[in-house]
């Protein structure tokens, strides 16, 4: 009779045991693949990319996706205000409310001459 009892819960160890086993090891190829990303096996986002991709990707949200504002102020004919370099500088140090670094260096540089160019 006990046995009969105790069949159930060794079925269910078993089963647990079967299930830490499996979900273990998924975990360790998604740690491989975590740290092969991290070597450089990931994609990595530069200069060349499309400077218009990059406004919509991280200063749409605040500036429109037509440049016409929201809570950021509005960047429609902003190369006839500001020359590309106090553009470049603004991308790169914020202003206001404007975080700094969302962009630097060669991608601040596309970026600003798109929009002189809008």
């Amino acid at each position: 009779m006990i046995k009969k009892r105790l069949i159930p819960f060794a079925l269910i160890a078993v089963f647990g045991i079967l299930t830490m086993i499996i979900v273990g090891s998924v975990g360790m190829n998604q740690q491989q693949a975590i740290e092969n990303e991290d070597k450089g096996g990931g994609e990595e986002q530069t200069a060349s990319a499309n400077p218009e991709e990059m406004f919509q990707n991280s200063c749409a949200s605040c500036h429109g996706s037509d440049l016409s504002g929201g809570v950021g102020p509005n960047l429609q004919g902003v190369g006839d205000r500001l020359s590309v370099e106090e553009i470049v500088s603004t991308i790169e140090n914020g202003k206001g409310q404007m975080p700094a670094g969302l962009y630097t260096g060669e991608e601040a540089k596309a970026v600003a001459e798109w929009l002189a160019e809008q």
